[in-house]
């Protein structure tokens, strides 16, 4: 499985069931697919850099998760028809941002001749 984060930003005038059903039903879409939700990390409202869909504020949720990518492709269909979603960004985290640690067949990076 691959580590992935996605940021997600939602209308600020969405009320907070909706967004929690969004969250629960995108973790639910990679759990169906084979994929480990992982922390979801709630940074509440911030202004935005440029009006979207004429709000100067959206409600940032951080959500990071494992998973191959056909359910990665699940959630981003899901999140792109979600009315409560302005925008959204799906990324792939290197592993050693991930957090996890070489494996054997995996090959130590070159020492620096100098």
């Amino acid at each position: 499985m691959r580590p992935y984060e996605a940021m997600i930003v939602f209308d600020p005038d969405a009320e907070e069931t909706a967004v929690t059903a969004v969250l629960d039903r995108g973790l639910e879409l990679v759990r169906a697919n084979g994929g480990a939700p992982g922390t979801v990390d709630r940074w509440g409202k911030r202004t935005l850099a440029y009006e979207v869909r004429k709000k100067r504020e959206g409600y940032y949720v951080l959500v990071e998760y494992s998973a191959e990518p056909p359910a990665t492709a699940e959630l981003e269909r899901h999140l792109t028809l979600s009315d409560e979603v302005m925008r959204h960004k799906i990324i792939r985290l290197p592993e050693k941002v991930a957090g996890r640690k070489r494996t054997a067949t995996t090959p130590a990076p070159a020492a620096e001749a100098g």
